[in-house]
């Protein structure tokens, strides 16, 4: 029999891998926010060097033979030796190791470097293409990690479709299958509150959204709310990037980013509310199962549910803006000073179809889930052309939203994801609203006074809630199992349908 011992040497060799990922997050970082433009190529070598060094050390026969002391290295099954005298906790460590080993034994080691390397430059030459509007610039990048993905799924075999593969990447057990009727009856609730908000007469006053408000300002400020929401500026920092995001090295080096504009103020204060949210996941895993799977999330589903909940549940709620809109007038005491609460209450929260994902509102954003993952899954399956997505975008925009892109950089270059090979990762935005709408009606239920204490400030209680329901467990669960464990139900779109039926219908004033 295996002495426990083997165990913790199990566990100490994770985290030596996780330690090259860790390096290697740090150079991304980096390369996202402080690196010299002429640093790319260099860059993109150093981390395929890393994320290629992590790769064969967890495929090694070092770690296959830890591994397979218990379980059956083909099947992950607990050895029968090994199954009553382990817990609950070590059965979940086993399981999650051996999936995430089963799945990188598929891929060859020259196949994780090249694809590493052509993501870190693609990603670079994405940020020329969307600052000078040239698609053209990108094309060659992205066509080659089309394939790459494409390759990828077929290493890694699926079911159905190969995009099956790659979602389950970021959202294990989750499928095309349940995706398409999950999403259509969510988007048939979306159309019909839209039309019923482009109907009301309510009209938001947004302009007072978009005077001229300090750059400087607005980032203290955004600075000021992370510290509010329990964010650990001594384990984590704020920083600028093209494009807003969070990275953790360990629970104590969580780092988040916004972007700023002098003439959209909500966009650099929501999306250090958003990234805050994910911050204190990374800051709430168990620094004692740190380098295991039992020390990271659970799914990007539940990541984002996390800062969907605190930037659309907390951050545009009236209990949220009670307590910090007079923070807010003192900082742009000549933008707001003469501006009711509710005026700006109702600007925030306006409902309009617009282009750009990251600034949508919380009803029409998952329309723009919907339209990205219709694109990549054809892509993926085949059947679209890399160099048809700026027609096929501008066309499938229109459809769903009515608007339609002026050039590519508001349309197909928007996003960052592509250009670092995330397809599959879209879909989980929409999930993390949906799990975040359950979340969030469980915490009230839980906690009576919670709309009380958002409304005085204090939102450590919250905070504290979902670090012992969600936080805490890493990858003890599924996604499926933490939701029902907490909230009691399977995932469903009904809290979050009726919670935009309720806000929206009094805001613009119509019955649903």
């Amino acid at each position: 029999m295996t002495s426990p011992a083997s165990l913790d040497s199990l566990k100490s060799k994770l985290r030596e891998i996780h330690h090259l990922h860790d390096a290697a997050a740090v150079l991304s970082w980096d390369q996202e926010t402080y690196m010299p433009a002429g640093s790319g190529a260099i860059r993109a070598e150093q981390l395929a060097t890393l994320q290629t060094l992590a790769h064969n050390q967890f495929t090694s026969p070092e770690v296959e033979s830890l591994l397979g002391s218990f379980v059956d290295i083909d099947t992950g099954t607990i050895l029968p030796n090994q199954e009553t005298t382990l817990d609950d906790t070590a059965h979940a460590l086993l399981r999650e190791t051996w999936r995430d080993f089963s799945r990188a034994k598929k891929l060859p080691s020259s196949f994780v470097n090249k694809l590493e390397r052509e993501c870190s430059l693609a990603q670079q030459i994405w940020q020329e293409a969307r600052k000078t509007n040239d698609f053209q610039r990108f094309l060659p990048n992205l066509e080659r990690l089309v394939r790459l993905k494409q390759q990828e799924a077929e290493y890694l075999s699926y079911t159905d479709s190969p995009y099956n593969a790659l979602l389950d990447t970021f959202e294990p057990g989750s499928t095309v299958a349940q995706l398409r009727p999950l999403f259509a009856e969510l988007r048939t609730h979306l159309i019909r509150l839209l039309d019923q908000i482009r109907n009301s007469p309510v009209q938001p006053n947004t302009s007072l959204l978009t005077q001229s408000f300090d750059t400087a300002k607005q980032v203290d400020f955004g600075r000021l709310v992370l510290k509010q929401m329990g964010y650990n500026f001594q384990r984590g920092r704020l920083d600028l990037s093209a494009h807003p995001f969070t990275t953790a090295f360990h629970p104590t080096d969580a780092r988040v980013t916004t972007r700023v504009f002098e003439k959209d103020m909500p966009s650099c204060l929501f999306s250090c509310i958003h990234e805050g949210g994910h911050g204190l996941y990374e800051q709430g895993l168990s620094p004692q199962h740190y380098g295991t799977p039992l020390g990271e999330a659970i799914s990007l589903g539940i990541h984002e549910s996390q800062s969907r909940l605190w930037e659309n549940s907390v951050g545009r709620s009236q209990a949220f803006w009670k307590y910090l809109y007079p923070k807010l007038q003192e900082t742009f005491p000549e933008q707001l000073g003469a501006v009711q609460a509710e005026e700006f209450y109702l600007a925030i929260n306006q409902v309009v179809p617009s282009l750009v994902r990251v600034e949508a509102d919380e009803l029409t954003y998952n329309l723009h889930i919907m339209v990205r993952f219709e694109i990549e899954l054809e892509v993926i399956e085949g059947r679209v052309e890399v160099d048809e997505l700026p027609e096929l975008w501008n066309a499938k925009i229109e459809e769903y939203l009515g608007v339609t892109p002026s050039n590519d950089a508001e349309g197909v270059l928007q996003d960052v994801h592509w250009s670092f090979g995330a397809f599959g990762y879209f879909p989980t935005y929409t999930l993390g609203n949906l799990y975040a709408a359950m979340l969030f009606q469980q915490a009230k239920q839980d906690m009576a006074d919670l709309e009380q204490n958002i409304g005085q400030g204090n939102f450590l209680p919250l905070k504290n809630w979902l670090n012992d329901r969600v936080h805490k467990w890493g990858r003890q669960y599924s996604a499926s199992d933490l939701i029902q464990q907490v909230t009691g139900q399977a995932l469903t779109s009904e809290p979050f349908v009726k919670d935009l039926e309720e806000k929206f219908g009094n805001l613009y004033q119509f019955s649903t």
